[in-house]
């Protein structure tokens, strides 16, 4: 199939900068890739680390991970994927054969790949080329919406990911016995805490500091507090629910040391903290703090492609729930606009449509 020369992508200038420029159609590079056009781009969280600053890159790379598209190249070697295919990718490209694809933990592939960054250009594009698309992409399956196919790259199977860690770092504990806490309410925030639902535990709260969010938190079954209003408050209604001792298990999803710590602050001894936000260097508690709470800590990128079948039959059953998610369509032509609107909270999701 003969494709255009150029295409419009959103590219990365700077500090609080993107542009949409025209960029040259990628083509295959390795008999393991394939080219999609594009249907739907997200915009994530994670993207807003590189805006603002708090993960130094270079310029000039196209922005996103999160993508679904039809194929429409395909590399001499790939398999399992055809031209006319549609597919979603996860935020990773990962090889699917190494030591760390079989074992679960595509997340850190030997040959692991991040879309939408100085290495990979990213999928807020008209076309993007995925490589090791055999052990990457995976064909749409037809159990879910076209809408909530875009959150299977990224945002749903992370926030499972990091109920699932919670759960299992505490093995012997009841979950519907449980007290629960996810602590960020935007979007990966929100998809955990409709996972942590399914499971029923006995309290679960949403900890965020914008009011909009915390609705949005309440209407999908968990009990909203202001970090910023009452963390004092916070803190006293988690120990009264649970005779004093603390949360039994926390999913942290912001990234920053404040709200890592305040995981720490709730979680009882030998507690459970799933960190899943993409954090900086510093860690704030020391490892005598770690010690004397005899705290369970996960940390880390979650591997979408290891998780995908579990989180997605979670999915099925609860994407009539998330609609909300996809209020702001937008054109890539208003990328500039779309990442304001999310970097300043005034919208839940941006999704552009190429």
């Amino acid at each position: 199939m003969a494709l255009p020369e150029t295409m419009k992508a959103v590219v990365f200038d700077g500090l609080y900068k993107i542009s949409v420029q025209d960029r040259p159609v990628p083509k295959i590079r390795n008999d393991r890739d394939i080219i999609i056009k594009v249907h739907a781009a997200g915009l994530c969280g994670s993207e807003l680390h590189i805006y603002r600053g708090h993960q130094p890159s270079d310029t000039g790379f196209i922005m996103g991970h999160e993508f679904t598209g039809t194929v429409v190249q395909v590399g001499s070697a790939v398999k399992t994927i055809k031209i006319g295919d549609k597919v979603v990718a996860p935020f990773t490209a990962s090889c699917g054969n190494c030591f760390y694809c079989n074992s679960g933990y595509s997340a850190r592939c030997v040959e692991s790949q991040l879309f939408g960054c100085e290495t990979l250009d990213g999928g807020q594009a008209e076309y993007v080329r995925i490589p090791m698309a055999d052990g990457t992409a995976v064909k749409a399956p037809d159990t879910i919406s076209d809408q909530a196919l875009l959150l299977m790259a990224d945002i749903f199977p992370t926030g499972f990911y990091g109920v699932k860690s919670a759960m299992e770092l505490c093995p012997s504990q009841n979950v519907q016995d449980a007290t629960m806490v996810v602590i960020g309410c935007g979007p990966v925030g929100l998809c955990a805490i409709l996972a942590a639902s399914h499971y029923k535990p006995r309290h679960l709260f949403a900890i965020d500091s914008v009011e909009s969010r915390l609705e949005q938190a309440r209407k999908l079954g968990a009990e909203p507090l202001n970090f910023e209003s009452d963390k004092a408050g916070l803190e006293a209604r988690i120990k009264e629910v649970t005779n004093g001792r603390g949360a039994d298990m926390v999913v942290e999803v912001v990234g920053q040391s404040p709200a890592l710590r305040t995981a720490f602050d709730i979680v009882r001894p030998f507690g459970a903290i799933s960190s899943i936000g993409v954090h900086n260097k510093e860690i704030p508690w020391t490892g005598d703090d770690a010690y004397t709470k005899n705290i369970r800590l996960q940390m880390g990128r979650c591997p979408v492609r290891s998780v995908f079948p579990e989180a997605l039959k979670l999915l099925e059953q609860k994407q009539d729930l998330i609609g909300f998610m996809f209020e702001r369509v937008m054109p890539l032509s208003q990328a500039p606009e779309g990442y304001t609107l999310f970097e300043q909270r005034k919208t839940q999701k941006v999704v552009f449509a190429p």
